[in-house]
């Protein structure tokens, strides 16, 4: 008990003393902490038991202090327990504690951030803040290097609406911070200046944070126009643009900013007096060259808003002149249409406000022919553009002659410029169609020398291809025609054809057209064509043999040369020229040749000269393809048969059969065995059917077997026909071919007994036991089924591996092969065999030998199973009439 209170004596005598002060720190805050000082000098009351709890952990951080008071660790855990004390005493510890630590960043940040929160909420006009402020300065004098008190010094300024002085601790802030933790400041420097409406101020804090980051410059800029200072926004933008190495923090390209300038320039040109507008756009004209309608119209929307409307138009009709692509022109001229419109009703709206006098009466008439003009010029400007993209391009000529249509004066100049300017070497289009085109109009206006003369300028044009200039001289030929100079045509297809002095392949293309129009076959089909109709026959021939000669022709030419010599008896030489062009082409572009040819042979001769026409057939087969041999083959057998031999003809078809694709052998096959019928009669047709059969696919042999078997049948032949119908029974599943067993059935009831029909159902089920057991021909009946004939085997089971589905078919497999086992007739004995030769020595005589063919009826009781029971009747006795009774 001594011990305790000689302690609490102690502590209360501690609680008396002064507290000492360090010189230049003062007395370390308000009037309340001085008045709880004085307090404190008081002898104090009883205390409760919390407060002598408190007084005990106060005592131990004192003593822990006195220790150590440079530990600022101690010093936090003493402030913080005290955090829920009376502000004065916290203020106290804090002031105590940076006596001995003033260069401790921890406790001044803590501190200024109690100093803060102490005067939150309060008016900023209360002493208080002065005194929040002055703690600060203190602070800064020890933390000048540290960003952190600087940014909330600064902040805490700005809420107390400080404006000036907010601003010179910025200053302060960033002459005192090194020049790396700059950028920490600046943004929230900029956002200050931002918010009071000081725009010099800001100006110049934008100036020199742009010493600092000239990368955000487009941040000056938005200011800028946001302030309204849109000479100085212009000025910066424009030095953007041409710095070809600043790229922008928002992500936008040069063009963008070009764009923006524009926009500044063409909308604001009474506030933006320090650039030339006009210049700058036009110079982006030359930059940005797929942007020109819109500069375009910023440039002409720039003079509008200056006043100068003359000069706008002056810009409009310069820019759908120049502009090459139609968008641009598309954007130029609807703003073009758009200024005239309302120059006219700015026009209307003055004139009924101070009225119409005679002055304003010719301004509107003026403006409004402009505006029709320019409409109607719209087409032909619009075909101008296309001409600027490709000067070369055939049809756009084309159109420009048409919109000039009823002024020959205009369209004669359009021809002659579409000539000079067109280069045949990279036109778009058949600039042989500009000369042709150009003739024409002089010759509708009836002058044909003049027409001659253009054409016979074409002529010596140099071409890309020879049918160009192939054109122009046919259309030469035919201008002479149409006005009934028949000999000047003639004198100018054969001027056409002549050989020339260096001759070239056609195809060459390092050798001018002219060198190689003597092998165009469309000058010579005219030429032909002329020379048969105007000409001699001497004169004809010598052209279709020039064309030969030349290795020209088609098969069309050919055809026309040998008919041309049929028509006037000269068939030997008809079947020369079919055989030099046969000479001439390949399978399949020789096929009409050889058809011609042997019909008009066969046709002339008939069977007088069988074996040359034998010959011509052996010909045309060799190396004929598969799919153009059928005709040949029908050909030479109807040959045979009308003038030659049967079985030749025979011959023919079986080679046919075999030498045509297997689409056509079926048809071939049906020929075939319609033709050998007729001649030799229907037995003889039983080996072809047979081969058919043998060599054809399913659906098809399915088709003849049927035939097969009922022309069995009509011959009486049952036992054939049912071979027939069993052998064709193995091709037919029952699922598919209903058909076939239906006739099977049909036929058994017509010609069979029960053991014949029994037999038939036996093989239908062992075919259909055959076809469950065909892994995929099971899992496609199973999917059609299921209603998915288009799915996969995985469709069975979705979801299952590849093992589950191959499981789940053989399952199913199974039970249609026990299915299948279920219905087959079982028999109530043991089979028997039938041994297949007699024992050595033992002849079989005439009585035990039976018919190979024999139908076993089952006459016998021990060869039926099951005996048919008969129902027996009583005839009646009036059946037998006037019988006398036995």
């Amino acid at each position: 008990m001594d011990m305790v209170a000689s302690s609490q004596g102690r502590r209360m005598d501690e609680q008396r003393l002064p507290v000492p002060r360090l010189p230049g720190f003062g007395t370390g805050g308000t009037q309340e902490e001085v008045q709880h000082e004085e307090e404190l000098c008081v002898p104090m009351s009883p205390v409760s038991p919390q407060e002598e709890e408190e007084e005990e952990e106060e005592v131990q951080h004192e003593e822990e202090l006195l220790r150590n008071p440079f530990s600022v660790r101690g010093w936090l855990r003493y402030a913080q327990a005290r955090q829920r004390g009376p502000r004065p005493r916290l203020n106290q510890i804090y002031e105590r504690a940076l006596r001995e630590l003033p260069g401790s960043y921890k406790l001044w940040y803590q501190y200024l951030r109690q100093r803060r929160a102490q005067v939150k909420g309060r008016c900023p006009s209360d002493p208080a803040f002065e005194e929040a402020n002055a703690v600060h300065e203190r602070a800064l004098v020890f933390m000048h290097k540290m960003p952190r008190i600087w940014l909330d010094y600064c902040q805490f300024l700005a809420e107390q609406g400080r404006i000036t002085r907010t601003r010179r601790t910025f200053d302060r802030a960033l002459r005192a911070l090194p020049i790396t933790q700059h950028r920490r400041l600046w943004p929230p420097y900029l956002s200050f200046v931002r918010r009071h409406p000081l725009p010099e101020t800001a100006v110049r804090v934008f100036r020199r944070f742009l010493k600092l980051c000239p990368e955000e410059a487009e941040q000056y800029v938005s200011y800028l126009r946001s302030v309204g200072r849109l000479d100085e926004a212009a000025q910066v933008l424009a030095r953007l643009v041409n710095d070809e190495r600043f790229v922008s923090r928002q992500g936008k390209s040069n063009y963008q900013l070009w764009q923006e300038l524009c926009e500044l320039l063409s909308q604001h040109p009474d506030r933006v007096r320090s650039l030339d507008a006009g210049g700058i756009i036009r110079g982006g004209l030359t930059r940005f060259t797929d942007q020109r309608g819109r500069l375009w119209g910023a440039l002409a929307d720039c003079y509008v808003r200056c006043g100068h409307l003359e000069k706008a138009r002056d810009v409009y009709e310069e820019a759908v002149q120049t502009v090459m692509t139609v968008r641009d022109f598309t954007q130029v001229f609807d703003s073009y249409a758009r200024f005239e419109e309302s120059v006219i009703a700015a026009l209307l709206d003055t004139q009924a406000q101070l009225g119409r006098g005679q002055d304003e009466e010719v301004e509107l008439e003026l403006r409004l022919a402009r505006f029709e003009r320019l409409m109607a010029r719209r087409p032909l400007l619009l075909n101008s553009v296309l001409l600027r993209q490709n000067p070369h391009n055939v049809h756009e000529w084309h159109k420009r002659v048409a919109l000039h249509q009823g002024q020959p004066d205009k369209i004669i100049q359009t021809f002659t410029e579409a000539v000079r300017t067109v280069d045949p070497q990279r036109a778009t289009g058949r600039p042989h169609e500009l000369w042709v085109a150009f003739a024409r109009f002089y010759e509708d206006n009836g002058q044909l020398d003049d027409a001659r003369s253009i054409l016979s300028r074409a002529t010596r044009v140099q071409f890309r291809r020879v049918e160009d200039l192939a054109a122009v001289w046919c259309e030469f030929g035919e201008l002479e025609l149409r006005h009934q100079n028949h000999q000047e045509a003639l004198r100018v297809l054969r001027k056409a054809t002549a050989l020339p002095a260096k001759r070239a392949e056609y195809f060459d293309s390092s050798e001018p057209v002219q060198n190689r129009l003597y092998k165009s076959l469309k000058v010579w089909s005219m030429l032909a064509d002329l020379e048969e109709s105007l000409g001699t026959f001497q004169s004809t021939r010598a052209v279709y043999e020039r064309i030969l000669d030349l290795r020209i022709a088609t098969p069309q030419i050919v055809i026309n040369y040998a008919l041309l010599l049929e028509e006037h008896g000269r068939f030997e030489d008809s079947f020369k020229a079919y055989e030099r062009g046969i000479a001439l082409f390949r399978w399949p572009h020789v096929g009409d040749l050889w058809l011609t040819y042997l019909s008009k042979f066969v046709a002339r001769y008939g069977g007088r000269k069988l074996e040359r026409a034998r010959d011509l057939f052996e010909q045309a087969l060799d190396g004929c393809p598969p799919q153009h041999a059928k005709t040949i083959y029908l050909l030479y057998a109807r040959l045979e048969e009308q003038f030659g031999l049967a079985r030749r003809a025979m011959a023919v078809y079986e080679r046919g059969t075999r030498a045509v694709p297997p689409a056509q052998q079926s048809d071939m096959f049906h020929i075939y065995i319609r033709r050998a019928a007729e001649l030799f009669g229907v037995t003889h047709t039983r080996p072809i059917y047979q081969r058919a059969i043998e060599v054809l696919g399913d659906d098809a042999a399915r088709e003849l077997c049927l035939r097969f078997a009922d022309m069995e049948c009509k011959l009486g032949e049952v036992d054939r026909a049912r071979a027939i119908y069993t052998y064709c029974s193995q091709i037919c599943d029952p699922r598919i071919t209903g058909s076939f067993w239906q006739t099977w059935k049909e036929f058994e009831i017509r010609h069979g007994n029960e053991d014949t029909i029994r037999e038939m159902l036996r093989i239908k089920r062992s075919v259909q036991a055959t076809y469950n057991t065909q892994v995929n021909f099971m899992a496609s009946q199973m999917l059609k089924v299921s209603g998915s004939a288009t799915g996969t085997v995985s469709d069975l089971a979705p979801g299952q591996s590849g093992l589950d589905e191959m499981k789940l078919l053989e399952q199913r497999a199974e039970a249609l092969a026990a299915e299948a086992q279920r219905d087959t007739p079982r028999p109530t004995q043991q089979v028997l065999f039938v041994r297949a030769e007699a024992p050595p020595g033992a002849e079989p005589s005439l009585s035990q030998q039976g018919n190979p063919e024999e139908i076993d009826l089952g006459e016998d009781e021990g060869d039926e199973p099951d005996e048919v029971q008969l129902e027996q009747k009583q005839v009646p006795a009036s059946v037998f009439g006037g019988l006398k009774d036995d």
